[in-house]
């Protein structure tokens, strides 16, 4: 990123960051209350600036982040790590969750569509 960026829209620093695959999805969770921004809900074309605090969900995993450097393209992702810092209590919920997943894995996650027969009755085995 040779290029200093005074300001960035929330959509379009969220899809540099890759914290969604496209500006169209980062777009839709702004508008879906998916992000907020200092605690308050958002639109899509408002600017960030440097110092901002984001709670972002993507859908995997919701985090919490400073924004540290603003930028209007996406590169590789060692560089948009560096465009935000975790805040610490988001990292350990981060951490406990992951840790929680790995004793306890949710049966339906493994399938991926439409289970099969022998899927199904796994499923219905492992309920009763």
């Amino acid at each position: 990123m040779s290029k200093t960026v005074e300001a960035v829209r929330i959509d379009k620093w969220l899809w540099a960051a890759r914290f969604f695959k496209t500006r169209t999805l980062a777009g839709d969770a702004v508008d879906n209350g998916k992000v907020r921004l200092n605690d308050e809900r958002t639109k899509p074309a408002r600017n960030l600036k440097t110092g901002d605090i984001l709670a972002i969900d993507n859908g995997a995993s919701v985090w919490q982040v400073a924004v540290l450097q603003l930028a209007d393209q996406r590169s590789s992702a060692a560089i948009a790590q560096t465009l935000y810092q975790e805040t610490e209590e988001s990292l350990a919920r981060r951490a406990t969750l992951a840790e929680d997943r790995k004793f306890f894995r949710e049966p339906t996650m493994q399938i991926k569509g439409r289970p099969t027969k022998r899927d199904r009755r796994l499923l219905d085995k492992a309920q009763s």
